[in-house]
């Protein structure tokens, strides 16, 4: 009986050590084989939570030149006889588009149809149509690596023999020399010798932590910059000269 027991007693122990040597031997392989496979392509869904909304990765390798087409969906901007200054803004900031990608510089459109950027503003308590437009404008800018910003729009005037581009920039230096170089570039389309403004009062180059400017591609109220506008050749003009600037500036440093 004793005997038995010492059996007993004695394959207990062993059934003991046996698990502990197992352990050791095997845990380094499943701690392995828990971790994210370096060469896997599954994603791993620790990082890429939706609900991570913070994380640091983008889907430009390089920041981008963010287009700012003005206007759109209910806001017409300005316009004459039936032409609106949203759709000109999105037809030149589509050709801008694909001028600087095809240069190899990563450009994006914050709409490439025409609707309301303020019916993307979900989170602002505004009751201003207005302000979540351009609060929403001014959050792409935070939501992507940017590197400068371009707004595009359609100047009026009451006279009607006010013509030309206008290029506003920020108070800031980078901003300046965007707007000098694009303003330059312009002048020589538009054959004139128009200047820079400062655009003091305006909501994105106030909010804009980035360089930014404002380009009043003509004003619509004018026969001959009109005619420019509305046409695809002269879009196609604009936008190649609006590039030209951009591009003298990103290879200025």
């Amino acid at each position: 009986m004793r005997k038995k027991r010492l059996n007993k007693i004695w394959l207990t122990c062993l059934g003991f050590s046996l698990c502990i040597l197992c352990s050791a031997v095997f845990a380094p392989f499943t701690y392995i084989v828990a971790q994210p496979d370096e060469k896997s392509n599954e994603p791993n869904k620790y990082i890429d939570s939706p609900s991570n909304v913070h994380s640091s990765y983008h889907a430009f390798a390089k920041p981008v030149v963010l287009i700012d087409v003005g206007h759109g969906g209910v806001d017409g901007g300005t316009s004459h006889k039936g032409i609106l200054e949203k759709d000109i803004n999105l037809a030149i900031a589509q050709k801008l588009y694909l001028i600087l990608r095809s240069q190899g510089y990563p450009a994006v459109l914050n709409r490439d149809k025409d609707y309301a950027l303020s019916d993307d503003n979900r989170w602002l308590q505004s009751k201003s149509r207005h302000l979540k437009d351009l609060a929403q404008r001014k959050s792409l800018t935070e939501q992507l690596p940017t590197a400068l910003v371009v707004s595009l729009h359609v100047n009026w005037s009451k006279r009607a023999e006010k013509r030309g581009p206008i290029v506003l920039y920020q108070d800031e230096g980078s901003s300046y020399l965007l707007a000098e170089r694009i303003q330059h570039s312009l002048n020589r389309l538009f054959c004139m010798n128009r200047k820079t403004v400062y655009g003091k009062p305006f909501y994105l180059l106030n909010k804009i932590q980035q360089p930014a400017v404002i380009v009043e591609t003509g004003f619509i109220s004018n026969e001959q910059d009109r005619a420019m506008l509305s046409e695809d050749r002269g879009q196609k003009s604009i936008a190649e000269a609006i590039a030209a600037g951009i591009i003298a500036h990103l290879t200025a440093w």
